[in-house]
């Protein structure tokens, strides 16, 4: 629909709307911008200790030579790849176990106390168990990711079920619909934006709970560089490792935003 079919008003609302947009992101860049800019300049004159704080020119020359011998590119692949699994793992049967608590009256409440402490417990805690139960490696990190992630998703999701509108539910009802119908037709659609919502928290404790997991146990990924670096006092390897896991977490919650876009549309 081209801009003559708008009302200047509403024209005017939407240059706002892209005006407010672009100021806003310009913002955050001169934020970030300034915010390295002094760091720099307060480890140049010494105020801050390069040995301790490093500086955004050392963490830069740290990157090239990790690119260099090929390590960063090695970790990060290991760590992102542990994240996603998780993360996948998680949310996937995190719902599930959501749709089976909404689906049975009995079992929701006879788990509830269960998930209640599940999800109090510092998982940390586990640790030691979970590398006997599964082994230390990998399979190690993948389940710390997913007990992390997987019972807020059983309770955001089990949340957005209960919460939808009764009256919806007695009106498919009262025309017959199956219990896996209304599931199907209502509950789920209904819940689609708390899902959206789980798959942002889900982006940041996934990064949580797999470098928890390479702190406990690794021979690689980034978690397994920050310990690294933090054993041998080079603290340029530790900053790097952050910035990279910032980036990386960043660019996850991009693509969750894309997705709830695409939702929006619908």
């Amino acid at each position: 629909m081209k801009n003559n079919n708008y009302s200047p008003k509403y024209i005017k609302y939407l240059k706002k709307i892209k005006k407010d947009t672009v100021t806003t992101k310009i913002y955050q860049v001169l934020i970030l911008a300034l915010f390295l800019v002094l760091w720099e300049v307060l480890v140049q004159v010494g105020v801050l200790d390069a040995f301790f704080f490093s500086s955004p020119l050392r963490i830069c020359t740290t990157v090239v030579d990790l690119f260099a011998t090929g390590n960063l590119l090695h970790h990060i692949f290991i760590t992102l790849g542990e994240t996603l699994l998780g993360f996948a793992i998680a949310t996937i049967l995190g719902t599930l176990i959501a749709i089976a608590l909404w689906w049975s009256n009995k079992l929701r409440s006879v788990l509830d106390p269960y998930i209640v402490v599940l999800n109090s417990l510092p998982k940390i805690a586990l640790g030691p168990l979970i590398i006997i139960w599964v082994g230390a490696g990998t399979n190690a990190i993948i389940t710390m990711c997913v007990l992390i992630c997987i019972v807020i998703t059983i309770l955001s999701m089990l949340s957005a079920f209960l919460n939808c509108d009764k009256d919806k539910i007695l009106l498919m009802q009262s025309f017959g619909a199956s219990k896996f119908q209304i599931l199907t037709k209502l509950i789920l659609p209904n819940a689609l934006v708390e899902f959206i919502s789980v798959l942002k928290i889900n982006v940041g404790m996934a990064w949580v709970g797999t470098i928890m997991g390479e702190y406990l146990v690794s021979k690689a990924g980034l978690g397994y560089l920050i310990v690294y670096g933090s054993q041998i006092f080079k603290l340029d390897i530790v900053l790097t490792s952050t910035v990279v896991l910032c980036l990386l977490a960043g660019g996850m919650y991009f693509f969750v935003g894309l997705l709830e876009k695409k939702v929006k549309r619908i």
